[in-house]
């Protein structure tokens, strides 16, 4: 993929129902309702109910998805599938 599309990452949200991202390198899990991916600026996961992955291109780094969407969170990918090391994690050991 060349250097100028892989330095663009971007996310549409069309009626919280419909979003469009670019800049997306990997999916990494999927199912109705969560939408895990590895994008340019860390990982992205989408939660909602009723995924439907439309377009997947990762050559262009496109990715469409149908579904009510309920939140979106950016984690490092360093630190994506380490458990929490909060307070209330220590508290409840």
């Amino acid at each position: 993929m060349s250097e100028e599309k892989r330095n663009k990452h971007n996310i549409n949200i069309l009626d919280r129902t419909n979003i469009k991202i670019t800049g997306v390198i990997d999916v990494i899990s999927f199912d109705e309702e969560m939408i895990v991916s590895e994008t340019e600026l860390g990982v992205l996961i989408l939660k909602g109910l009723n995924f439907h992955i439309n377009k997947l291109n990762l050559d262009s780094g496109d990715l469409e998805i149908d579904g009510e969407i309920y939140s979106l969170v950016y984690e490092d990918k360093s630190s994506y599938g380490k458990p929490a090391s909060n307070l209330l994690s220590k508290i409840f050991k």
